[in-house]
């Protein structure tokens, strides 16, 4: 059985003023292992402290304050706030946050030192959020991660990273989606449902070199790398939240001083580098993703995913 609990908290908000009141309810499953005095269960007080949070983080990015950032963000968001908010001293546009609300918190109840929590938004559009602890403090790891269709609730707890199905599934989620992104041909045999954002993403890789001619483009992705963070879902599956890395290295043809179709915009070459023409760049976005893991098969959904440019250089 599943226990839930309501919370009423203030500053979910992912704008840059502070939200409104927002309901939050949390899933604190029972599920076997360690007893409580020997887990790390993460408590519904702490939750609530913890996505508390995003209006701090709301007002460091207004305010430019990128240390804060830094401190309020770890893994993904760490990796979109770095160079991204000090671009935004330089001029570029802030990321703009929506405020969110009508929370769910799914705790959990697993042994050892890592500690996380997801949180799963219902308004204004559904989102899932990552709260990793680290140095003893709440951090935002990964969100909001935007939910494309149907949502589905996680009932039964954090996936045992030792569980010989399910658990093996969800540590190979991440290598699944490398390889299918880096195989134009099609041999390796992982594939994703018609309409999927994963499909969009590969058709996405596959324009952009054409796109950008005469200028050369190359690409190259890869896994961000962090814990394995994935909880059980009803009928053997899973969610699984993790991160990619695309980098794109554009360089103009030979014999011409300055790109002749950027990937990217002016305010982004400004903000990142200082500058409004270059003959090279090189881009990396973070690409957050929520997987399903379908049922008891191996069949993978893309239930969210997030794009953003975490740095750009002119080299």
């Amino acid at each position: 059985m599943r226990r839930r609990l309501l919370a009423l908290i203030l500053g979910l908000s992912m704008t840059t003023a502070c939200g409104a009141g927002s309901e939050m309810r949390v899933t604190t499953p029972e599920i076997g292992g360690p007893s409580r005095e020997a887990s790390t269960e993460v408590e519904l007080s702490e939750a609530t402290d913890a996505i508390a949070l995003l209006s701090r983080l709301d007002d460091a990015w207004r305010d430019k304050d990128c240390a804060t950032v830094e401190r309020l963000t770890t893994w993904a968001e760490r990796a979109l706030g770095g160079r991204a908010c000090e671009a935004t001293r330089n001029g570029r546009p802030a990321p703009v946050r929506k405020s969110y609300g009508e929370a769910e918190f799914y705790l959990p109840g697993v042994a050892g030192e890592d500690r996380w929590f997801v949180a799963l938004a219902r308004e204004p559009d559904p989102a899932y959020f990552l709260f990793v602890q680290e140095d003893g403090e709440w951090r935002l790891g990964a969100g909001p991660i935007p939910i494309r269709g149907e949502v589905r609730e996680p009932t039964e707890g954090a996936v045992p990273a030792d569980d010989p199905s399910v658990g093996v599934k969800a540590r190979l989620v991440p290598q699944r989606y490398l390889a299918y992104l880096t195989d134009p041909a099609g041999v390796s045999g992982v594939t994703f449902p018609r309409g999927d954002p994963a499909r969009d993403l590969f058709g996405d890789l596959v324009r952009r070199p054409p796109s950008v001619r005469p200028d050369r483009l190359t690409t190259e992705v890869r896994l961000l790398v962090g814990p394995q963070r994935a909880l059980l879902l009803p009928g053997g599956g899973a969610l699984v939240i993790h991160a990619l890395e695309i980098e794109y290295r554009q360089r103009a043809r030979e014999g011409r001083s300055a790109l002749a179709r950027p990937l990217y915009g002016k305010a982004d070459l400004r903000g990142f580098t200082g500058r409004t023409r270059t003959a090279r760049l090189t881009g990396t976005e973070v690409v957050l993703v929520a997987t399903e893991i379908m049922g008891k098969g191996s069949k993978l959904a893309t239930t969210g995913l997030r794009r953003g440019l975490a740095t750009l250089t002119a080299d």
